[in-house]
């Protein structure tokens, strides 16, 4: 089963079991995926799937931090239980040294030295971890590697 099929399923059920935020994330989220398919005027393939998960998830912890820091403890309580929705449609996201371990190769690969090759560094990374790494961790990363 694929990862819409999966988030429609769930939704059905939540709307079933009453539950409010859940079925209100995953609307939300399954709009975007529809806009994305509108976007790329096809369906949807796993992989892009994942990646509009991935963004609606960045989306709202970056949104938890400002909603923090602004000292509105409502709104964040909101984005905070959208992320836990969310996160449970993702793949696990890697540690710090299985990531490091991908980054050292990948520097290799690339023949790096220095930081003016991060750019070709994060190229030739992104699409190994995307998805399953943040890229601030990412970059933090390479740029200790690349020092």
């Amino acid at each position: 089963m694929g990862i819409i099929q999966q988030l429609e399923g769930d939704l059905k059920a939540a709307m079933v079991a009453r539950e409010k935020e859940k079925r209100d994330t995953l609307r939300l989220v399954l709009s975007d995926m529809k806009n994305k398919k509108i976007e790329l005027g096809r369906e949807l393939e796993e992989p892009e799937a994942v990646a509009v998960l991935a963004k609606a998830k960045k989306s709202r912890q970056d949104s938890l931090a400002q909603y923090t820091e602004a000292g509105r403890e409502d709104l964040a309580a909101v984005e905070s239980a959208e992320i836990v929705v969310i996160a449970v449609y993702l793949p696990e996201e890697m540690g710090e040294e299985e990531l490091r371990e991908i980054v050292t190769a990948v520097v290799a690969e690339v023949g790096a030295s220095s930081r003016k090759e991060m750019g070709a560094v994060m190229a030739a990374l992104m699409p190994k971890v995307k998805g399953r790494a943040d890229g601030k961790a990412v970059q933090r990363i390479v740029m200790e590697l690349l020092s």
